[in-house]
């Protein structure tokens, strides 16, 4: 394709500014819409009609997620390319189930973009070595599954739910704190008693069991 139009959705500007600057440098691209929310991103896509609109996972009110099903209803035609932290089986599957075709991690970012999007501009999906393995090993154990307990969340306290949801979306403690209106110390105690209560060793861990439990809404 000669010429193509990209939409960009991330909630931070320096993000978006990288990812600006790499799509202009790539003769015949343009950007043709950026946003900062996943509404933002909806309403985008809707007007603008990109070719491929590159969404963040996280975002303020609609997740990646749930923007990439909004955007799938709006304008099917968009190929939509999942720029994330997270690499949990669990992510990725419920990417591919709302019409996600392309998925990498922001450590893979400035190397692989511009591949990823020209593979999406030809229709052919485009998954990062480390997804491709994730989605691999689910067909190479087909049966495998994890035991889910359903009363852990039930363990945890609202306030604990609410630090669960915005940790597995990839905010930081002092971002955390920030949005619940607590201290920064408040919410690294509460994120160390939620590893203790579900018996979790690190955010990956934490990020999967809130997809599972659906805290992380998708």
């Amino acid at each position: 394709m000669n010429s193509a139009r990209i939409a960009i959705a991330d909630d931070h500007e320096l993000v978006r500014r990288g990812l600006r600057m790499t799509v202009a440098e790539h003769e015949g691209w343009a950007v043709c819409g950026e946003a900062a929310t996943g509404e933002e991103a909806v309403a985008i896509a809707k007007s603008a009609r990109p070719d491929v609109m590159i969404l963040d996972f996280t975002m303020p009110g609609l997740n990646g997620l749930e923007a990439a099903k909004r955007i799938r209803e709006e304008a099917p035609e968009t190929e939509l390319l999942m720029l994330t932290m997270h690499e949990t089986e669990s992510l990725v599957r419920e990417a591919i189930a709302v019409g996600v075709r392309g998925f990498i991690l922001k450590s893979d970012a400035g190397r692989l973009l511009e591949e990823a999007i020209e593979s999406l501009l030809q229709k052919r999906p485009y998954f990062t070595g480390k997804v491709s393995q994730l989605i691999l090993q689910r067909y190479v154990n087909p049966t495998e599954s994890v035991e889910i307990d359903d009363s852990a969340v039930k363990r945890l306290s609202p306030r604990e739910q609410e630090v669960v949801r915005l940790v597995a979306e990839g905010l930081s403690t002092k971002e955390t704190a920030a949005r619940l209106g607590i201290s920064p110390k408040t919410a690294e105690t509460h994120r160390t008693n939620i590893m203790r209560k579900l018996n979790l060793h690190s955010v990956t861990e934490l990020v999967r069991f809130a997809i599972r439990h659906k805290i992380v809404s998708v």
